[in-house]
């Protein structure tokens, strides 16, 4: 595989799908308006595909050790787009948010593969450089999702954001001939180990987002039911060992903390923007855009300087500059918009620095067998903590709605602060954690 020309082509897939989540934030207010639905139901177009990519990343995952790559992804982005031509067409809410839901179905081959691609076929010297270049399509998609899906929205309506998708046709044939040729194993997969996990996750977060102890319950029941499953099954969903493993856990850890910063800051920046300094949604898109630019821009050569000086270094850093980031928001917030543009300069590289450190490690302290499902759980972890996060950010902000709306943000921005510092010890004891595997061995 020549990896220098097929890892660029795929983050060219990784920017659309994870374009494809921050396109449809803007548009909500359009999409609730014509469709006459109120803001609860249509955060269901958003909150719903969040919930399904999440859970379909790692099915993709688990699914790799069994069956071939480049058929896994080309049924992944059929059914992408496939999905979008239903949204296109589609004129009623049920319709749409089922065409969003199998978007999300599709969506998850990408990023979770795109992971397991790099680990199988790049050397360690190089792996690095190509996970950061899968990540800054990744990044450069939160940045341009906001500004792209505006403009389709006041030139198309919102049915314009299925029409672009499409553009994964294209992407196909091109990546099916570029694809190492895999044999299929014979289909080894945890169907019932599967349902449980789905059935956990999705009820904790409609647990969460509609403060449902139903659904608590049920996540809790499923939760147990599926650590039971996990001692009697042999080769269940989710690995016992990779649960086992310290320094994994760790990662797990950090990459949950990383979302929550990730997500929190795109759901609460624009609203920053538009509530304290009233910005129009073009302006806000641009706010966000040289933060993303940059990120595409630099995290190439981060990529290089991983590989030549290993990713300890590289994550507490980025960690560091996260910390002074999210600390320089929530004290400067009331001075000027022009904060926010700023900070987000030097979150978006850091963050990019942190998703492909994480990735990187993982795909050296785990066995060659395991890394599909390590790649899967650890992207399931950051999805999972980009949801809970948004959904907690909302409660807080409607339990705050009596403060100073300034007060209430900038309570917000430091309460991130502290997860940031908690993700610092982290990093600090995953590296004594390491230090100690090796020393023993």
């Amino acid at each position: 595989m020549n990896d220098r020309i097929t890892i660029p082509i795929w983050a060219i897939g990784s920017f659309l799908v994870l374009m494809n989540t921050t396109m449809f934030n803007v548009s909500l207010p359009s999409i609730i308006t014509a469709l006459h639905i109120d803001a609860g139901l249509g955060s269901w177009i958003v909150s719903g595909y969040s919930i399904v990519f999440a859970l379909s990343t790692i099915i993709f995952s688990r699914l790799s050790d069994s069956l071939p790559i480049r058929s896994l992804l080309t049924t992944g982005l059929s059914i992408l787009g496939v999905s979008s031509i239903i949204g296109y067409m589609a004129d009623s809410f049920f319709l749409i948010l089922l065409a969003r839901l199998l978007q999300a179905c599709g969506a998850g081959a990408v990023p979770g593969l795109g992971m397991i691609l790099a680990s199988r076929y790049i050397p360690a010297e190089r792996r690095g450089r190509a996970i950061t270049v899968l990540a800054s399509g990744s990044i450069l998609a939160f940045g341009l999702g906001p500004v792209i899906g505006g403009a389709l929205t006041q030139v198309m309506g919102f049915h314009g954001l299925f029409v672009i998708i499409c553009l994964v046709f294209v992407l196909i044939p091109v990546l099916w001939q570029l694809l190492p040729k895999e044999t299929s194993t014979g289909l080894q997969f945890d169907f019932a180990g599967a349902l449980l996990t789905i059935v956990a996750t999705a009820s904790l977060l409609i647990a969460l987002t509609q403060l449902s102890l139903l659904f608590l319950l049920i996540g809790i029941a499923a939760i147990v039911s599926n650590i039971r499953h996990l001692r009697q099954k042999e080769k269940p969903f989710i690995h016992p060992s990779l649960l086992s493993h310290a320094g994994y856990r760790k990662l797990v850890i950090i990459g949950f903390c990383a979302f929550i910063l990730n997500m929190s800051n795109l759901f609460l920046m624009p609203l920053v923007l538009a509530q304290v300094y009233h910005q129009s949604a073009a302006a806000i898109g641009l706010m966000i855009f040289p933060g993303a630019i940059l990120s595409s821009i630099v995290i190439p050569f981060i990529g290089r300087l991983i590989d030549k000086h290993g990713n300890f270094r590289f994550l507490l850093g980025a960690h560091f500059f996260l910390f002074l980031s999210i600390l320089l928001t929530a004290v400067l917030l009331p001075q000027s918009p022009i904060v926010i543009l700023l900070t987000y300069i030097l979150f978006a590289p850091s963050l990019s620095t942190v998703t492909s450190t994480l990735s990187n490690e993982v795909t050296q302290i785990l066995p060659k067998e395991m890394i599909g499902a390590g790649m899967g759980l650890l992207q399931l972890s950051q999805f999972l903590g980009g949801s809970f996060a948004v959904a907690l950010c909302g409660l807080l902000l409607s339990w705050e709605k009596n403060l100073p709306v300034q007060l209430a943000f900038q309570s917000l921005f430091f309460l991130l602060a502290l997860v940031l510092l908690g993700a610092i010890v982290m990093v600090i004891r995953y590296r004594s954690t390491q230090q100690a595997r090796t020393f023993n061995a």
